[in-house]
C-alpha cells in the first residue's frame, strides 16, 4: 500500500507542482491561477503554513450563491478552514477513508508540517484502481499455478 507522499511523486512532474495562494489575495486572482493552471483548489499558504483550501466549491457556495464579488472579496473570506491534511507517511486508504468522512475532494499533504503536495479524490481512486487491478493479477498468476 502507497503512502500519500508516494502518491505525490507518482504525479506526472506538471502536476506535482503545487499552486497556491495567501489569504489576503482576492479571490478573482485565485480564479485567474485556478484556471491558468487547470486546478480546481488552491492551498492556501500564511507564513509557510497551510491555512485552508479554497475552491471551485468555496467560489460556487459561498461567493456565487451568496451574491459576493470576487473583485473585492478575499480567499480568507471563503477558503475552507479548518484545513484538513493528511501527513506524507498515512496510507492511500486512510487518505480516502479522510477525504470521504469530510466531504473533501482535495487534500493538501504535508511533510515534517511543510506542503509537499495535494492530492485530489481522482488521484486516489486511480491509485485503488491500479493496486486492484495488481491484486487480480496476482490472484489469477496464483489460481493458474504461475
Amino acid at each position: 500500500m502507497k503512502t500519500a507522499a508516494q502518491l505525490v511523486r507518482l504525479k506526472s512532474v506538471q502536476n506535482q507542482q503545487v499552486h497556491s495562494i495567501a489569504p489576503e489575495q482576492t479571490v478573482l486572482e485565485a480564479l485567474q491561477i485556478m484556471a491558468e493552471k487547470n486546478v480546481g483548489a488552491l492551498p492556501v499558504i500564511e507564513h509557510g503554513q497551510v491555512v485552508g483550501v479554497f475552491s471551485e466549491r468555496d467560489y460556487a457556495r459561498k461567493l456565487v450563491l451568496q451574491g459576493r464579488s470576487s473583485v473585492g472579496t478575499s480567499v480568507r473570506t471563503v477558503m475552507s478552514a479548518p484545513v484538513v491534511t493528511a501527513d506524507s507517511q498515512q496510507s492511500i486508504d486512510r487518505c480516502m477513508e479522510v477525504m470521504t468522512d469530510s466531504h473533501l475532494r482535495h487534500l493538501p499533504v504535508l511533510d515534517n508540517g511543510q506542503l509537499m503536495g495535494l492530492l485530489s479524490i481522482g488521484d486516489l481512486v486511480k491509485e485503488a484502481i491500479v493496486e486492484q487491478a495488481d491484486l487480480i493479477r496476482q490472484l489469477e498468476h496464483y489460481i493458474r499455478g504461475h
